[in-house]
C-alpha cells in the first residue's frame, strides 16, 4: 500500500470512529485532504474497497472500515503513552482488600474507556497458600478460609462429619494449616495422593476436607463492569444482537475461557470482529492484556467494545492498567493476616 492509500485509509478509520457515519469523499476532502479533489479520493477509496479495507454499506452511502482495515490500523500505530489512567496508587494493606482492588480495576477499565471492563483473577492454584483456617458453622458445615501469598482471601463452606464438635473442627483446621501452609495446589494434590496412616484419625478427617479445598483453589473469578455501556454504541441498537451479547457476559465461565484462549503470552492482544471464535462476539473487539505476579502470568484484564474504537487510546489504557496491577501485586505485604 502506498502512502496516499495509507493516509486515506487512516483518515477514513478516524473519521468513522469519531462520527459513526459512513465516510464520503467530500468529507475527506474538506476535513483531511484540501489539496485533493473529491474525484481523486473516490478513486483511492474504490481501490481500498477492492483491497478489502473498506466496504460501502449502501450504494449512495460513504464507506466504512472492515476488520482488515482495523487490523492494519492496530498494527501500524503504536499506542500513545497513557499517563493518569491508573486505577489507584496503592493496595489496601490487608489481603481482604485485593478482591476489592480487582473489582475496582475492572470498573476503572469500564469508566476510562466507556466500554465493558473485564478482569479475570487467577485461580488460587497458581499461588502459594499462606494460611488455612477452618471455622465451625452449624450442623455438618464449616467455613474454610484460604489466604494466599499474593494476598487473596477466599472463604467457602465445606461439609464435615456431623458428629464432630467445634473443638475437633478447629483441630482439623490447625492440621490443614500445618500441612498446607507454604504449599501450592499441586503440592497439596501430590501430598494427598500418598498413603495415609489409618491410625492417624486427625489426618484422615483433614483429608476429607482436602478435595473440597482443592476445588476452591481451582475456581476462577471474572469481574465484569459496565456491560450497559454497550447500549451507548449505535452498533448495538439491534435488540437481538445486544441481548445475545449481554447473555454472553453473564456466562462468565465461557467468557473466562475465551479470555484465556485469546491471551497468548505476555502483553496486549487485540481480537477484532470475525477473528473472535465466539459467534455472539463477532460484532465486537476484545482488547486484553496479561498481568504478572513474581514474573509469572497469573491473570488477564481488558475491555470489550464495538469494532469501531479509538484503538491506540484504548490499547494504551489496557496496557497501563495491566502494568499497574502487576506493580501493585508485587508490593503486597507478605505478613498476611485474616481481617478482624
Amino acid at each position: 500500500m502506498d502512502a496516499r492509500h495509507r493516509d486515506v485509509l487512516v483518515a477514513v478509520i478516524r473519521e468513522y470512529v469519531d462520527s459513526t457515519e459512513p465516510v464520503g469523499s467530500r468529507v475527506l476532502a474538506r476535513r483531511h485532504f484540501p489539496n485533493l479533489s473529491a474525484a481523486t479520493l473516490r478513486n483511492v477509496m474504490a481501490d481500498l474497497e477492492e483491497m478489502g479495507y473498506l466496504v460501502q454499506p449502501h450504494t449512495s452511502a460513504g464507506r466504512v472500515p472492515t476488520d482488515k482495515a482495523y487490523r492494519f490500523y492496530v498494527e501500524s500505530f503504536p499506542p500513545p503513552s497513557s499517563k493518569g489512567v491508573r486505577p489507584g496508587d496503592t493496595l489496601p494493606p490487608r489481603p481482604s482488600g485485593i478482591d476489592g482492588f480487582m473489582e475496582r480495576t475492572s470498573t476503572h477499565l469500564s469508566t476510562a474507556t466507556k466500554l465493558t471492563g473485564l478482569l479475570l483473577a487467577p485461580p488460587l492454584q497458581q499461588t502459594t497458600l499462606a494460611r488455612v483456617d477452618l471455622i465451625p458453622l452449624e450442623d455438618d458445615r464449616a467455613l474454610a478460609v484460604l489466604v494466599t501469598d499474593a494476598g487473596w482471601v477466599t472463604a467457602r463452606a465445606v461439609t464435615l462429619d456431623p458428629t464432630l464438635g467445634a473443638d475437633e473442627v478447629r483441630a482439623i483446621g490447625r492440621e490443614l494449616n500445618r500441612r498446607y501452609r507454604g504449599r501450592t495446589v499441586r503440592d497439596v494434590v501430590d501430598m494427598e495422593a500418598e498413603p495415609s496412616d489409618p491410625l492417624d484419625t486427625l489426618h484422615i478427617r483433614a483429608r476429607a476436607v482436602t478435595e473440597q479445598i482443592v476445588a476452591v483453589l481451582r475456581d476462577r473469578t471474572l469481574y465484569v463492569s459496565g456491560a450497559i455501556n454497550m447500549l451507548d454504541h449505535p452498533e448495538f441498537l439491534n435488540l437481538e444482537t445486544t441481548r445475545e451479547l449481554l447473555r454472553t457476559f453473564e456466562q462468565k465461565e465461557r467468557l473466562a475461557d475465551l479470555m484465556t484462549e485469546l491471551a497468548a503470552g505476555e502483553g496486549v492482544n487485540v481480537t477484532i470482529g470475525e477473528e473472535n471464535p465466539v459467534a455472539e462476539m463477532r460484532e465486537c473487539t476484545m482488547i486484553t492484556s496479561t498481568y504478572l505476579y513474581r514474573d509469572q502470568v497469573i491473570g488477564i484484564l481488558g475491555v470489550v467494545g464495538p469494532r469501531r474504537l479509538p484503538y491506540p487510546e484504548v490499547i494504551s489504557i489496557v496496557n497501563e492498567t495491566a502494568r499497574h496491577v502487576t506493580d501493585a501485586l508485587s508490593r503486597v505485604r507478605q505478613d498476611l493476616y485474616l481481617p478482624s
